[in-house]
C-alpha cells in the first residue's frame, strides 16, 4: 500500500547522485533536520521530469531551510549525473536502478508500450525527521500537475 499520512516511510538504501559523483546513502541519513521530500518519477531525460524540476526550481524548492529534496527514479547513476549537469538542477537524486524503492513505496507500475518495462508513477511524499508522511500525493497520470503550493505549505510548516 502506497504510504500516508501518519505512516513511516519505508526506509532504504539507493545510489545518491549529485551531478557528480554517487554513492551508496540511506534514507535516514538523508533527511535533513526538519525532515525531506521524496519525488518520484520515471526517467530523468524525459519531458515531464524536465518541466518537473525546472518548476520545483522556479518555486526554490531547492532552498528550503534543512528539508533537502529528492528525485528518486529508474535510471542509472551516469544517466541521472548527465541530467543533473547539463540542466544545472539545483537538486540531487537517488538511482533506483532496479526498483526497488518505487516497489517499497508500492509505486512501480508497468509503462504502457515499453515492453515491459516498470517505473515509479508520479509521487511526491514530504517527511519529517523522524521519516513519518506528513504530506503526499501521487497519480497514475503522467501528465496531471502537482499541486505544488499544497505540498509547498506542508513542507515549510515541518
Amino acid at each position: 500500500m502506497i504510504p500516508q499520512v501518519g505512516d513511516e516511510a519505508p526506509r532504504f538504501e539507493a545510489l545518491h547522485c549529485d551531478g557528480e559523483v554517487f554513492r551508496p546513502r540511506s534514507l535516514g541519513e538523508s533527511l535533513g533536520e526538519r525532515g525531506g521530500v521524496l519525488i518520484f518519477g520515471g526517467f530523468v531525460f524525459s519531458a515531464i521530469a524536465l518541466n518537473w524540476w525546472t518548476r520545483y526550481e522556479k518555486y526554490s524548492w531547492h532552498e528550503f531551510d534543512e528539508v533537502p529534496v529528492y528525485g528518486v527514479y529508474r535510471d542509472g547513476p551516469y544517466a541521472i549525473n548527465e541530467f543533473l549537469r547539463q540542466r544545472s538542477v539545483p537538486f540531487s537524486f537517488f538511482a533506483d536502478v532496479d526498483g526497488t524503492v518505487a516497489e517499497a513505496y508500492d509505486l512501480l507500475v508497468e509503462r504502457e508500450g515499453m515492453a515491459g518495462t516498470r517505473t515509479a508513477r508520479r509521487a511526491v511524499f514530504v517527511l519529517d525527521d523522524g521519516g513519518e508522511v506528513v504530506d503526499s500525493w501521487d497519480t497514475d497520470e503522467w501528465i496531471h500537475p502537482v499541486p505544488t503550493r499544497e505540498l509547498q505549505e506542508s513542507i515549510e510548516a515541518l
